[in-house]
């Protein structure tokens, strides 16, 4: 599935919208904009990302 960066930019002020104006905790928009944005060219970042987040945390980043 190929996403825009446009239509990330929309589904971005979707989830802040949801969170400022219906009460969707932060950690739910955040959960769901992330699955949004595994179908951008941003997952491998965000991969990356978490994967040397986790390792930080963990005592395990070289």
């Amino acid at each position: 599935m190929t996403v825009s960066l446009p239509l990330v930019f929309v589904l971005g002020v979707i989830a802040w919208a949801a969170i400022k104006f219906l009460g969707v905790r932060l950690w739910v928009a955040v959960v769901m904009f992330g699955f949004w944005l595994s179908h951008t060219f941003l997952a491998p970042a965000i991969e990356s990302g978490t994967r040397s987040g986790v390792g930080v945390v963990n005592g395990t980043h070289e």
